[in-house]
């Protein structure tokens, strides 16, 4: 394994489904602006649309998660192509 490619900075994270508001915490670099605090303790905020505790593959329910209304954008923006 080659030396001095990994980062150094890794520090505890909370990772938030925003679907479900599960809140679970690791180790990561990622850069944050936000923070939240769990149990007494403040950490990073990572906010995520899905994550295996909403996603239909871990779940097991078949479930259409649209937080921002895309798929009816997407249906606005190419209705006029609609086949009759």
């Amino acid at each position: 394994m080659k030396q001095g490619i990994h980062p150094e900075n890794y520090r505890l994270v909370a990772f938030k489904d925003m679907s479900n508001e599960e809140v679970f915490i690791t180790k990561s670099t990622v850069k944050t602006r936000e923070t939240i605090e769990v149990d007494g303790t403040e950490y990073p905020l990572v906010k995520l649309e899905i994550s295996r505790t909403s996603h239909p593959f871990y779940t097991g329910k078949k479930k259409l998660i649209d937080t921002a209304g895309r798929i009816d954008k997407f249906k606005n923006k190419y209705a006029k192509f609609k086949k009759n």
